[in-house]
């Protein structure tokens, strides 16, 4: 039998004669044709429409919708147990992130990360300041509010009180409101003090309750006071906040803010009573015995003083306040001042390794001690008419009325209120 093949679709010619391929264009028209009665054909199967039954179906979707809600409603309350966790959880990292910072930041120290080229003879200076920590909330949140309300510029000054010394404080934060100072805290050491701050309306903190701290602070005397500064300034510093620690034997006559440099780790007053003693001098020692090389020549400076310096939240400033109170604590006779010019001072050497940190002397004739009033400004006509920023009577033990004293003569102009007191102590 003869095979049969399809070929392509073919049209009559006229009287039947061979058959040829339908064009492009009658293709569609035939493809058109098809469309339109398959329409035909649907729209007398359905006259409703195709998508009646689905209209039908839409009817009843409020009652899904309300079964669902009542389990989406269960997987919200879900949902926020889960971010609550998670956000506690995002709290911890953090502090472990702040931690390991600090940790990277100490490890770092020392270690030649950049390499510099020296410029031309005599341009060349060292770096001053050290980097700010990364400031860490965590450790003390209600802190943390305090300070963003308080501080101006991520500065203020701080004092620690207890009920002792109630009048020299009025004394202190009076002074401070004349001036027009706003950014200051007082850390309240007990119950009373806390209240009274209250009743005056000036910015205190009160610290969570800490045994050691808290004895001391309660009943303390003013060197036990003064050394608690250390542990409790560390919080500050690690929030990220520059501190200007005062003690409260001090009256305020400008804004100190206004004349600090801000260069170094730790900015303070001295104990020096003239340019010498407090910015340093050449000390030579005599020993005759030693004939030739009788003569040997030391370096001298007076003291800081650790009642009024300014501290930037630095790595160097943090391993300071370390240093002291770890000593503070384990020599329990020693005094805070000594302690704190010690570690400022001392250079590594066998044994020791001295602490790497910036510091600058403050004016003596701007930052005053009592002991520069009392034996010398008041007894000079030109120095008499300088105006300090402040005047700390730290050189003697009647204080109080030393401040009255000096305020009669600065702020009322008496002019013969610091006569009758004696250079120094009777």
């Amino acid at each position: 039998m003869a095979s049969r093949r399809e070929g392509p679709l073919m049209r009559g010619g006229a009287g039947g004669g061979a058959g040829q391929p339908l064009s492009r264009g009658s293709r569609i028209a035939a493809a058109v044709a098809v469309g339109v009665a398959l329409g035909c054909v649907c729209a007398f199967l359905y006259p409703d429409g195709l998508l009646s039954r689905s209209s039908d179906a839409a009817l009843h979707w409020p009652r899904q919708a309300d079964s669902v809600a009542c389990e989406t409603s269960e997987g919200v309350t879900s949902l926020k147990s889960h971010v609550v966790l998670l956000e506690r959880k995002n709290a911890e990292f953090r502090k472990q992130i702040n931690e390991l910072t600090m940790k990277l930041q100490l490890a770092g120290q020392g270690k030649d990360e950049v390499l510099y080229k020296a410029g031309p003879f005599g341009t060349v200076k060292a770096v001053r300041k050290n980097p700010t920590v990364i400031p860490d909330e965590s450790i003390n949140p209600r802190l943390a509010k305090i300070l963003q309300q308080v501080a101006i510029k991520k500065e203020l000054i701080v004092a620690l009180a207890n009920s002792n010394v109630r009048e020299m404080l009025e004394m202190w934060f009076t002074n401070i409101k004349r001036v027009g100072i706003s950014n200051y805290l007082i850390v309240a050491l007990d119950d009373s003090t806390e209240t009274f701050c209250k009743s005056k309306g000036v910015p205190f903190y009160r610290r969570d309750p800490d045994e050691g701290v808290d004895n001391i602070g309660k009943v303390g005397g003013n060197h036990a006071v003064s050394g608690l500064k250390f542990r409790i300034l560390r919080e500050f510093l690690q929030l990220g906040y520059s501190v200007l620690l005062s003690d409260i034997d001090i009256i305020f006559f400008q804004n100190p803010f206004d004349h600090l440099y801000r260069d170094a780790d730790v900015e303070s007053m001295s104990d020096g009573h003239d340019n010498r003693t407090a910015y340093g001098f050449n000390d030579v020692f005599d020993e005759p015995l030693m004939g030739w090389a009788r003569y040997a020549h030391t370096m001298r400076i007076w003291v800081y003083n650790s009642g009024f310096f300014f501290i930037r939240p630095t790595i160097p400033s943090i391993e300071l306040l370390d240093r002291v109170a770890g000593r503070l604590s384990r020599e329990p006779k020693s005094w805070d001042q000594a302690v704190f010019n010690e570690e400022l001072f001392f250079p590594s050497h066998p044994g020791y390794e001295g602490l790497h940190i910036s510091k600058r002397t403050m004016d003596i004739y701007q930052f005053m001690n009592s002991k520069v009033l009392f034996k010398t400004v008041r007894k000079d006509a030109n120095l008499r008419k300088l105006k300090p920023v402040i005047v700390h009577l730290n050189y003697h033990p009647d204080k109080s009325e030393r401040m009255k004293a000096v305020i009669e003569f600065y702020v009322n102009g008496k002019q013969n209120a610091l006569e009758h007191f004696p250079d120094g102590s009777e």
